[in-house]
This record gives C-alpha cells, structure tokens and sequence, in this order.
C-alpha cells in the first residue's frame, strides 16, 4: 500500500474515531435519557418512559416552543433581508473592495460573541449611544425602552447571526452564470423579473443553507436571551440550560433537545430536496 493510501486511511480513521466519540455517542446517549426516569436522587433512571415528551405537551412548553420559533423565523427573515442585497453586492464586486467587504463580514468572528453581546448593552440600555443620539438629534424626547424586551433579543441575534446567513449566499451567487441572466433580459425580463424568476431560483440552495445556519443557533442560544432580554425572554436554549443546570431534570433537557434534532434534520432535508431541484434545473 502506498504512503498516501497509508495516510488517507490514518485520517478518515482519526475523523471517524473523533464523530463517534464527541457527536454521535453524545446524541445517543442525549436521545437513551430522553427516555429515562428522573428523581431527587438519581440524574436519570429506569425504567424507559414516554412521560417526557408528553411534558412537552404542557402549555408553557408549548408557548416556549412558539415563542422560540416566532423570535427564531422573524431574526432569520431580517438576517436574510439585510444579507442577502449585501452577499449579492460582494459577490459582484472585483479587486480590493470586495476583499475589503469580506473582512467586514468576517471580523465579528475574531471577537466573542458573548463580548459583542454585552457591548450591546452599552448601545441600547436607557442611556446608551443610541438613546443618547436620538435625543440629541431631537427624534426622541425619552429614551426608548429596548433593552430587556424581545426587541433587544432579536438585534442581538441578528447581530451575532447575519455573518453565517452572508457567507452562504454569497457563494451562491459566485456560482451564478451570468449568462442565464443575460438571456433572461434578452427574452425582454425586466430587473425584478429576473431577480425573481432567475436569480432567486438559482441561488435558493444558498438562501437555506443560511436560513438554517441562522434559525437553529436563534433557537438554541440561551446567554443572548439571558444578557438582553433579561428574565423574562425564556428560549429554547434557555429551558434546555434550565433543565441540565439548575432543574437538574436531564430527561426533559434531553427531551427538547431531541425535538430540536428532529427539527434540525427536517430543515437540512428540506434543504437537501431544494438543492436537487436546482442541480436539475441547471442540468436542462
């Protein structure tokens, strides 16, 4: 066998070993709790039980699980709105602006975002920046009551969130064939025409691959929840944290955690089925 043949086979080797120990025993064993028992005196216990799940069928789970959603799908909408014209721009740019712009785009990643989460604080809180320039500008005549509330949250997300909702795109788009685009006006397509029946298609696979980057992390953090929306913005992260840390009740942690993992493989399928109807079409 050859050096490199030797080495492929050590590496697949060392990937497989590192999945199975740090992704799929974890979700096994997350997935084996979701069943179990819980007592004052045991973390988890037999015997196996569906009275987790049937929990979840508790209105107050259900209104977190909406109102996860609801914040989730509206912080996804925005990240899109804002990201999707800014990932075309960059996509279309040449030389150094473009370079310039993509840094932009990377350089939240260099800081925490638990940092940046806090910074926000010093923007948004009653007498932050924001507050304090409206006032001098004469917009406002009191300071606006953002911080704490859902507001607060979803800037937050979409703060920390937009990078990973541009990126995709944004690659999509540098795959885009520009004479598809060309033809289109040919055939007598205005701009929005061929925004919508052209582009939007073609560079759908994209807009997904971000949308679910954006909609599960919007999900699933729970200090952003914590820091800007105060006690009263309980997310899914949040009731999943609640649960391990301080309820100590694993089986119901592992519960929502699973219906999230059922939720996460429905979007990338979905994502998967869209990808392949757009390999179809450029294929014809």
């Amino acid at each position: 066998m050859k050096p490199d043949n030797h080495f492929k086979h050590f590496s697949l080797t060392v990937v497989w070993f590192w999945l199975f120990l740090f992704a799929l025993l974890p979700f096994c064993l997350v997935i084996a709790a979701s069943f179990m028992g819980h007592s004052d005196e045991h973390l988890i216990q037999l015997p196996l039980t569906l009275d987790n799940y049937r929990q979840l069928n508790n209105a107050i789970y259900i209104r977190i699980f909406e109102k996860s959603f609801l914040i989730a799908g509206f912080s996804t909408l925005l990240c899109l709105v804002i990201g999707y014209p800014f990932a075309y721009i960059i996509a279309r740019l040449q030389g150094p602006w473009k370079n310039f712009l993509l840094l932009l785009v990377i350089i939240p990643f260099w800081t925490s975002s638990l940092i940046r989460s806090y910074a926000l604080i010093a923007i948004i809180k009653a007498k932050g920046i924001l507050n304090s320039l409206l006032i001098l500008l004469g917009i406002i005549d009191h300071p606006l009551s953002i911080l704490f509330t859902n507001s607060a949250v979803i800037i937050g997300l979409v703060y920390n969130l937009l990078p990973f909702m541009i990126l995709p795109i944004m690659t999509n788009v540098e795959r885009l064939d520009n004479r598809l685009v060309d033809a289109a006006r040919d055939l007598g397509a205005n701009h929005f025409t061929t925004f919508r029946r052209v582009i939007i298609p073609l560079t759908m696979p994209g807009i997904i691959a971000g949308c679910i980057l954006v909609f599960l992390p919007a999900m699933t953090i729970f200090y952003i929840p914590d820091i800007l929306g105060g006690a009263k913005s309980i997310l899914l992260g949040n009731l999943i944290q609640n649960q391990f840390l301080i309820a100590e009740n694993w089986p119901l942690g592992s519960a929502v955690s699973a219906v999230l993992t059922i939720v996460l493989a429905t979007l990338i399928l979905i994502y998967l089925w869209v990808s392949r109807g757009s390999k179809r079409r450029e294929l014809l």
